[in-house]
């Protein structure tokens, strides 16, 4: 592999396995154009690994080696735009949804009929492909057994477990791992120019997220929200604490969930109106109500995915008081700790807690994230969960 080619995993920490197969077939490919067979070389594949270990990236680097003259020079306008998902022979699915619908795949599928644009290949990035739903398998199954000339599918999943079964047996798996704290503090020191005392705050904090590390490297304000979910096993001294910062936290995440969506609510409505010629003086189509009613259905859903998001990143970060509270118990060294800035109060509760209680209040945290995936209200389900960690522990440490 070349210097210039190697620039275009320059994104993926910690990969290098992942990145050596990766490479191997894009030597392979060019034979595959000419009909040979080489079995480093396949049409469909599997990206796996934990959240922000860089599987959708690890796509895209792909698609750009693959369709650049150089194998991934990353600088020219093909790796760009490529990498950015706006090569027109690169298609990105990213669903807002809680899933990924039959009419989707279907117009996946259409795409992946036709012959590429531009390049020598044309690629179909599903993100998310855990979400693909029962009914819509079958049309991506016919699609990857009987696939079309120069068309390369990449799924993209938290583990191969998590994909249906049917799919899964024709796909070959890219297996990415969680990227270590070194790894991930050299990343924001060298490419991010981030002060080395905060790179390594970020690191510890971030559980191998690379998106994670770079958003609180770089804001001071995500650092101290992160810092306030931190220190909440710290506030419940009674039943009304605990209900009231439950309140707290689901209140946050729907505001959360309502900033990020309210621009784009409004800008599918108005484009959906005037469409539907609601701008327009006369008789409206009798469709118009009930397809206003349908993207009320759609916002609603991807609203409610991203307050479950948004709580679910709270879950994330409180789980870690209780991971190092576990680690100050089986006396782990300082090293191995996350939450550095509160560890005097964490060796406080340690003394007063046993590593069986800490285990408890993990596997309580994991229930509860179980609860709200399954449709439990997210407050309800917040609430019960720190009374519980409450009565759980021991009076928080005041130091």
């Amino acid at each position: 592999m070349s210097t210039d080619a190697a620039k275009v995993w320059a994104p993926l920490v910690g990969q290098q396995r992942a990145i050596a197969m990766l490479q191997h077939a894009v030597e392979a490919a060019p034979q595959c154009l000419d009909g040979a067979v080489d079995s480093a070389m396949t049409h469909a594949w599997l990206f796996t690994g934990p959240p922000g270990s860089g599987r959708s990236v690890a796509a895209r680097a792909f698609a750009a080696a693959l369709l650049c003259d150089q194998q991934g020079c990353a600088t020219c306008n093909t790796c760009r735009t490529a990498l950015s998902g706006a090569h027109p022979d690169v298609t990105i699915s990213r669903t807002e949804q809680l899933s990924i619908s039959k009419d989707d795949i279907k117009e996946l599928v259409r795409k992946a009929a036709r012959a590429p644009l531009t390049g020598a290949w044309q690629f179909l990035i599903i993100e998310d492909a855990d979400r693909i739903t029962i009914p819509a398998a079958p049309a991506l199954l016919k699609s990857i057994e009987e696939p079309p000339p120069r068309t390369v599918w990449i799924l993209c999943a938290p583990t191969a477990g998590d994909v249906l079964p049917t799919i899964r047996s024709r796909l070959r798996e890219v297996r990415l791992v969680t990227p270590s704290n070194q790894d991930i503090t050299h990343l924001l020191t060298h490419q991010y120019n981030t002060p080395p005392d905060i790179a390594q705050q970020a690191a510890r904090a971030c559980g191998g997220h690379i998106g994670r590390a770079k958003a609180l490297a770089a804001d001071q304000s995500a650092r101290d929200a992160r810092q306030r979910i931190v220190d909440l096993p710290t506030t419940w001294t009674s039943l009304y604490t605990c209900l009231k910062t439950a309140v707290e936290v689901v209140a946050a995440a729907q505001v959360e969930a309502e900033t990020q969506t309210t621009d784009q609510d409004t800008k599918e409505r108005r484009e959906l109106e005037t469409a539907l010629g609601f701008t327009t003086k006369g008789a409206k189509p009798r469709t118009a109500t009930a397809a206003l009613a349908a993207l009320d259905e759609q916002q609603k859903a991807r609203a409610k995915r991203l307050q479950r998001d948004a709580i679910d990143n709270v879950l994330t970060e409180l789980a870690t008081w209780y991971r190092d509270l576990l680690a100050v118990q089986l006396n782990a060294p300082d090293d191995d700790i996350i939450n550095l800035a509160v560890l005097p109060k964490i060796r406080a509760t340690a003394s007063a807690t046993t590593p069986q209680q800490s285990t408890a209040c993990l596997e309580a945290i994991l229930n509860c994230r179980r609860a709200i995936d399954s449709n439990v209200a997210p407050l309800l389900a917040i609430e019960a969960l720190f009374v519980d960690l409450m009565s759980r522990g021991a009076p928080p440490a005041r130091l």
